[in-house]
């Protein structure tokens, strides 16, 4: 569910060519435009969202509320004004609560080429940073692997200290935030977004002697690089796919399963659990598959997903699940009507909902009974008995971590890799309409329910633990290893050594 807000913002700050529409991406808001949509913002936060001071105070709160009025004593950009709504909005430390375009700039987006962009894509943890991607092809220097330590003088802690202040994240959780950097482009993204566009970027770097260097690259231009790379060899004919082909390819993207019948042994690979995926038909045909082969050890790969459907991930655990489970303890939403109706997207249908399938208890809030209570039974068909291996990331959110939490007690199954970026506690979402401010047209996600997944747990603001970490190391890196299957794959092999020589 998760979200590309600022990747956009920057690019098209930066982009080159011209709208097809009459609009105008440079366009400033007059101060008192902006200050009415920032006081809506406000008051629909404050009126609906479940969790508005859940991880942070109200009187914190409403001290970055009132730093971001104070900042409209001038005109300002969409994108400029998203930059602020965005830095108020991280405050909340809630993931599903993010800013979004205007629709007629994502519009617009359509119409223009991409412009100037840092150069590089970037892995970061625990304030470490390394070259992953580069776009210059006549830099042999700054080759996968390489240590960042300073980029434009400032240390790698500070720049994290000041791009983390503007990424939303359930609670305190670091894991989401380092992962969104290194999500391929975001990191450059949001640097341009919070610093402005740069022609040059100073960069100091580790070289292979273990020496400190520093070196100065452009900024990339892709319009000349394209026009250069055709002037000397033009473009090849590529055969396209067809539709049915095109389409395959993508759910492979989405699902995947790899069956090794020799070593007994399978990858279930999920990127989402969202809709339109087929995924309950794949499930049943995944499932059967390893039943009919016999394959003892399955991993299931959701690093990359970022939840959808919450009946999705909850049919997949049963399919592993030995005992029944919940997948909360409580979940409520605390208004069903709203004054803010007309900028509130499918607030009638959301209204229906929350009026036929919840009930008002004695606090006041509108509970969702049957998940309360409800127990989900294994499935009997298929089901899995072999040992579990779920593969964890900053990647893995909402609906994912509702389908780690359930089965990580399982003595059969062990989560490998980093914290979840969804907290282990929590989280507000189940329905998150999009909230429109009518004068600059910015939107923002507005979770309505709070979930609580186990209310017996610490609600410290992390998201779900491995049982057994596997941590980046700048050797992978270097030689592009999946470290997190690779911790696996030993993980299997010992207990299959295990079973061989009991």
């Amino acid at each position: 569910m998760r979200r590309t807000l600022l990747f956009c913002c920057t690019i098209l700050l930066t982009a080159c060519g011209v709208s097809k529409s009459s609009f105008s991406p440079g366009r400033k808001y007059a101060p008192d435009q902006l200050q009415k949509d920032y006081d809506l913002y406000r008051s629909i936060l404050e009126h609906h969202h479940p969790s508005l001071y859940w991880y942070t105070p109200k009187d914190s709160i409403n001290y970055f509320f009132d730093y971001g009025r104070r900042q409209l004593s001038d005109s300002m950009t969409e994108p400029q004004f998203r930059k602020l709504l965005s830095f108020v909005t991280a405050k909340i430390n809630c993931g599903h609560t993010t800013v979004r375009s205007s629709k007629a700039w994502s519009k617009y987006s359509d119409t223009v080429r991409v412009g100037k962009m840092f150069p590089l894509s970037m892995k970061l943890w625990n304030d470490t940073m390394l070259v992953t991607a580069n776009l210059n092809r006549k830099d042999s220097i700054l080759r996968r692997g390489t240590m960042i330590t300073k980029l434009n003088g400032k240390t790698i802690a500070e720049l994290t200290d000041t791009m983390f202040q503007y990424l939303s994240a359930d609670g305190y959780n670091r894991t989401h935030k380092y992962q969104s950097l290194s999500n391929r482009g975001y990191f450059g993204s949001l640097y341009t977004t919070i610093y402005g566009p740069k022609e040059k970027y100073e960069l100091e770097y580790i070289d292979s002697t273990g020496k400190p260097r520093l070196i100065t690259i452009p900024v990339y231009n892709p319009a000349a690089d394209t026009v250069g790379r055709m002037a000397v060899r033009p473009p090849a004919r590529i055969p396209q796919p067809s539709k049915k082909e095109r389409k395959r390819q993508q759910i492979s993207t989405i699902r995947l399963l790899r069956i090794d019948t020799v070593n007994r042994t399978a990858m279930m690979t999920l990127s989402t659990f969202g809709k339109g995926y087929g995924l309950r038909k794949f499930f049943r045909q995944s499932f059967a598959a390893l039943d009919k082969n016999n394959i003892s050890h399955l991993i299931v790969d959701v690093r990359g997903n970022g939840g959808g459907n919450v009946n999705n991930s909850t049919l997949l655990t049963r399919y592993i699940a030995d005992d029944k489970f919940k997948i909360a303890d409580s979940l409520y939403a605390v208004r069903k009507r709203s004054p803010y109706y007309k900028y509130i997207q499918n607030h009638f249908w959301n209204r229906v909902f929350i009026s036929v399938f919840t009930n008002k208890k004695k606090d006041g809030n509108y509970h969702f009974g049957y998940f309360e209570r409800h127990a989900f039974r294994p499935k009997q068909s298929h089901h899995y008995t072999g040992k579990t291996y779920i593969v964890t990331g900053g990647n893995s959110f909402s609906a994912t971590t509702l389908f780690t939490s359930a089965l990580i007690r399982q003595e059969d199954v062990i989560v490998v890799g980093e914290e979840t970026g969804g907290g282990a506690y929590g989280n507000s979402a189940w329905l998150i309409p999009d909230a429109t401010l009518p004068e600059t047209g910015i939107r923002f996600r507005l979770p309505l329910f709070r979930l609580v997944i186990d209310k017996n747990i610490p609600k410290d603001g992390r998201g779900v633990q491995p049982e057994v970490l596997s941590l980046p190391s700048i050797e992978a890196i270097k030689r592009n290893a999946d470290f997190k299957i690779e911790k696996v794959m030993e993980l299997i092999k010992a207990d299959q050594d295990k079973n061989k020589n009991p």
